[in-house]
């Protein structure tokens, strides 16, 4: 549910992140060991190599340290595999009443499209520093506007703190196009992991009220808390997002008596025959090596027996996180690149 990669490559400075990537093929192969075939899929050779260093180094992961020192280590390691992306501009903002953060492309001048993004990290880590790259990256290579929101996190603000705070975010946009120069007919809401789960619960509140909404950008969305799928079961653990992180996650955002099945919580057990046509389109990104993976298949299966525009795309080779990894592999790159390109059709159409 949004564990970053930054994180797990504590160990890992710049300089050797990079001389990893940059080895021969052949030589990243007898470092990393024998191809990893899960579910007739074959794992990406630079998440491989990435994963064996992390089990050599033996650090610990975020969901085995307390919850502010992860919060720290994200933001300090998101740089490692972020790396440095060009925007435009960037500029510091409040949206209804939370500290936000919008990216404009180089180039981009008149009010146009725009991206309401969630970040992942469980609903309890995370913050608009562990996306900064992926948000760069979106901007620039969709040409849309992003505006990221730093909502409240779990366990100081259990559920449904998070989802008020999406639906509020997107009511602020939707009253504010002009303070952040976004075409009101185009507007949308993206997230990964915790913030598609985030994105939706929007999304389902903009089709409820009837607030304008174009598109929707989900990037393996966390949308089902009771979690019982084949792919959690094959990729429990070894693949950075591991059941334990997830475990802890849910426990800190869903005290004792929360309805696991609340859509505002799982948007798996949404009526989407009732929303119908009032709700956006979307674009469904999973991981073929990710617990994630199938409840966001299902997702997507669910909108479109609904009616509803969706289009899925599944990254066999690549794990969770690989949304932050624009500078940790060639295969993650692509694919952070097809996903923008997803974005820039979404709300530009073309």
């Amino acid at each position: 549910m949004g564990t970053s990669l930054g994180v797990a490559l504590a160990a890992v400075e710049p300089p050797l992140l990079q001389g990893l990537t940059a080895l021969p093929d052949r030589v990243k192969r007898l470092l990393a060991g024998s191809p990893v075939v899960i579910d007739g899929q074959t794992l990406d050779l630079d998440t491989q190599l990435l994963l064996r260093v992390m089990k050599v180094a033996r650090k610990p992961v975020v969901e085995q340290i307390p919850v502010p020192e992860g919060r720290l280590a994200l933001r300090a390691q998101s740089a490692v595999v972020g790396g440095s992306q060009p925007i435009g501009a960037v500029r510091e903002l409040e949206v209804a009443g939370l500290p936000a953060r919008l990216y404009v492309p180089r180039g981009v001048v008149d009010d146009g499209p725009l991206l309401l993004f969630f970040h992942g990290g469980g609903f309890v880590w995370g913050d608009l520093e562990s996306h900064d790259a992926s948000c760069r990256y979106l901007a620039e290579q969709a040409q849309v506007r992003v505006l990221a929101v730093d909502y409240r996190l779990a366990p100081e603000h259990p559920f449904p703190a998070a989802a008020d705070d999406a639906e509020a975010a997107l009511r602020w946009v939707t009253e504010n196009p002009g303070a952040v120069g976004a075409d009101p007919a185009r507007i949308g809401v993206g997230g990964d992991s915790a913030g598609g789960n985030l994105a939706i619960v929007a999304a389902m509140a903009a089709a409820r009220h009837g607030w304008p909404l174009k598109f929707q950008l989900l990037v393996y969305p966390a949308v089902d808390q009771t979690r019982d799928t084949r792919s959690l079961a094959l990729f429990r653990e070894g693949f950075f997002l591991s059941a334990r992180f997830m475990e802890v996650a849910t426990a800190s955002y869903s005290p004792p008596g929360t309805d696991l099945r609340d859509p505002r919580l799982s948007p798996a057990f949404a009526d989407l025959a009732e929303i119908g046509e009032r709700l956006a389109p979307a674009y469904v990104a999973t991981a073929g090596f990710d617990p994630l993976r199938d409840e966001g298949e299902a997702f997507s299966r669910a909108l479109a027996e609904a009616g509803i525009e969706v289009r899925l795309q599944r990254f066999p080779d690549l794990i969770h996180s690989f949304f932050n990894m624009l500078a940790a592999g060639r295969a993650a790159r692509a694919a952070n690149r097809e996903i923008a390109h997803a974005l820039r059709v979404g709300l530009h159409g073309s």
